[in-house]
């Protein structure tokens, strides 16, 4: 403690003792400032807190008129200064993520139950348009496994793939449609805030729950299971495994687990090592050329071992005429785009973020969920479904040295070849390696570390955490991602409704008050009792506040019989914390200010912020609650000038 502060401490002290006022500091109410001004100040931080207009100011009409440009399309801000070593290292780590978005692909559309070949469109049309659109340098876009999981498994609830294939597909390119309008619509609205409520706790839940249905899904494929169910359950589909152990085949068993070793195998060794990531980034390649290879050479397609068949060649046809805008599937495409929107949206942003914080450079959330919202309209219109930013693509493109979006254009440059020129080579592809390939890499979504530290910080994150999870394996996918959030914002609102208040105690030998609860050593000040408020004071929590801070004033007359004490004649809250108030609210200091009047203890206030005071002083009875005896910046100064009070006028204290 320094000279300054300790001498500070003994003369507060001293006041104490010798019960003499200290030099005290008015409570001084913000300037005016007009209403029009508070609500437009109020916008710009609730909207703009970023301030993505201050680049413009006194700027010429020219130099703002490309700075637009530039904010609108980020691929003119780097791209003037784009040169051939950049492009080396961009062409190196496009091709590495293309010999993982092409398996991937294949694999993700038939877990969303598409056709394989829509995967493959959607590593081509929406890379590109992010590569424009797109603030992130690192991030690599394509279809993701939770995305085509729930995608698939909520269109299936209504549509059955296998009988009406079109229709099926027409659903969840309508549905891509709406996830795109609905992360634009976010954008541009700037209400990004609204994925917030996409806790850490309910993501980490939600996708163990999702990678143990999505591996579990794969046993149709790593068995050779012909008739499997179409819930998505645990029970369900553990059911269907050994009620059908008469259609496993062994071949595909064999395959499937070697292929299965392998991938995991070279996981674990990247993990370990990351310099080596390629080998894991080019393992599903692998595989897939290698069961290629052997089910070719063996025809083993005659032997039970199930092919992809024939791929149409060519780029993506337009399907803008196959949305479906009207129909009794309004609503189902409706749920699943908002639903997928905002998954895919939250994973692309918090996948962008980690790899630019890596790299020490901004990413723009308002210009992302624009960026992902219209490479999604537009990849409906051709014959994509919905992408994101990929976590695994994403960290094989920051691993291979990419440095700017010009690698997502190389890889889509890649699939586009493979498009036009390589299909037919997918045509024995056999269907137990893509189920070997999902599998491997939604084990990497199971992060019991993460669960393991939220069980430590806080229980009842730890409590949304297993219901998502729960909820997901027990009941369906969107089911589970419901409760949790639900019981999320239930936390939040059980904050609000019930805020915390602390009784607070002197330090001795210094002037700082203190929780008593948290300090063992903080002692309390007979004829005070002294709360603070942590959270702001409104319609919602005013009538729990009064109840609790009469039982507070209860239990000190209860100690005090037991004490033989000096009697209550001050009750200070200290508003220090308290950052809001409405109308509510001070009605509620008005009205426990008369209360406390008829039992002969005075109402005193402390360190009220800006905000509160001045609403206080515009109220009917703004006088009473702002007099000098009743206003104090600090609860050291309330103390010390109430204390001296209590000795030279006890009469008006009685």
């Amino acid at each position: 403690m320094s000279n300054f502060d300790s001498s500070q401490h003994h003369h507060h002290q001293q006041c104490l003792e010798m019960n003499t006022p200290m030099e005290l500091h008015q409570v001084v109410p913000p300037p005016y400032t007009s209403s029009l001004h508070k609500l437009k100040n109020r916008l710009k931080e609730t909207f703009f807190p970023d301030d993505p207009f201050r680049q413009f100011k006194g700027k010429p009409p020219n130099t703002k008129f490309s700075l637009a440009i530039q904010y609108i399309f980020p691929i003119f801000q780097w791209g003037p200064n784009y040169s051939f070593q950049l492009f080396k290292s961009d062409i190196v780590s496009g091709l590495t993520i293309a010999s993982l978005a092409i398996p991937q692909g294949i694999s993700y559309a038939k877990l969303a139950n598409l056709p394989p070949i829509i995967g493959l469109y959607s590593s081509f049309v929406p890379p590109l348009i992010y590569a424009v659109l797109g603030s992130s340098r690192d991030l690599a876009v394509g279809p993701v496994s939770i995305a085509s999981l729930i995608m698939g498994s909520m269109l299936r609830q209504e549509v059955n793939p296998a009988k009406d294939p079109i229709l099926f597909l027409q659903l969840a390119l309508t549905s891509t449609f709406f996830a795109g309008l609905i992360q634009s619509s976010l954008g541009i609205l700037r209400l990004g805030f609204i994925i917030d409520f996409l806790s850490k706790a309910t993501l980490i839940g939600f996708m163990a729950g999702a990678a143990i249905i999505v591996s579990l899904q794969q046993l149709k494929s790593l068995l050779g299971i012909t008739h499997f169910t179409k819930q998505m359950g645990l029970v369900p589909v553990l059911s269907s495994v050994f009620h059908e152990t008469r259609e496993w085949s062994w071949q595909t068993i064999l395959m499937g687990v070697c292929f299965l070793v392998f991938l995991l195998l070279t996981r674990h060794i990247s993990i370990k090592k990351p310099r080596v990531f390629w080998v894991s980034a080019g393992a599903p390649l692998v595989s897939v050329i290698l069961a290629t290879l052997i089910v070719f050479l063996v025809k083993a397609e005659n032997h039970g071992i199930s092919v992809i068949g024939k791929l149409p060649v060519g780029l993506n046809p337009l399907s803008w005429n196959m949305l479906r805008f009207n129909g009794s599937h309004l609503g189902l495409v409706m749920k699943t785009g908002l639903i997928t929107g905002i998954i895919s949206l939250t994973e692309g942003i918090a996948v962008g973020r980690t790899f630019a914080a890596l790299k020490n450079y901004q990413v723009d959330g308002n210009k992302e969920m624009i960026a992902i919202g219209l490479m999604n309209i537009v990849g409906s219109c051709t014959s994509c479904y919905v992408t994101t930013g990929a976590f695994s693509r994403s960290a094989v493109n920051h691993n291979a040295g990419c440095k700017t979006a010009v690698s997502n254009i190389v890889m889509a440059i890649t699939v586009m070849v493979t498009l036009m020129l390589l299909m037919p080579l997918f045509q024995y592809t056999p269907n137990v390696v893509l189920g070997a390939i999902i599998v491997t890499a939604v084990v990497g979504l199971i992060d019991i570390p993460a669960a393991y530290q939220i069980w430590k910080i806080d229980k009842f994150d730890f409590i949304v955490l297993l219901c998502a999870f729960l909820g997901v394996l027990f009941i369906s996918v969107q089911g589970g991602l419901a409760i949790a959030v639900g019981i999320s914002i239930f936390k939040v609102l059980l904050q609000i409704t019930r805020p915390k208040t602390v009784m607070l105690g002197n330090i001795p030998r210094t002037d700082i008050y203190r929780s008593i609860h948290q300090y063992k050593d903080a002692v309390k000040v007979p004829g005070f009792l002294i709360l603070s408020v942590e959270a702001p004071i409104n319609f919602a929590n005013t009538t729990y506040l009064k109840e609790r801070i009469l039982r507070w004033i209860e239990e000190y007359a209860e100690q005090e019989e037991t004490k033989n004490e000096c009697g209550l004649k001050f009750l200070l809250i200290d508003l220090s914390a308290v950052s809001a108030i409405d109308t509510s609210g001070v009605a509620f200091f008005t009205d426990l200010r008369l209360l406390l009047d008829k039992k002969g203890i005075q109402l005193v206030l402390v360190n009220p912020i800006g905000e509160v005071m001045e609403k206080m002083q515009r109220a009917e009875d703004g006088e009473e609650l702002a007099r000098p005896d009743s206003l104090f910046l600090t609860v050291g100064e309330a103390v010390v000038s109430l204390s001296s009070s209590i000795k030279s006028k006890p009469s008006d204290l009685v």
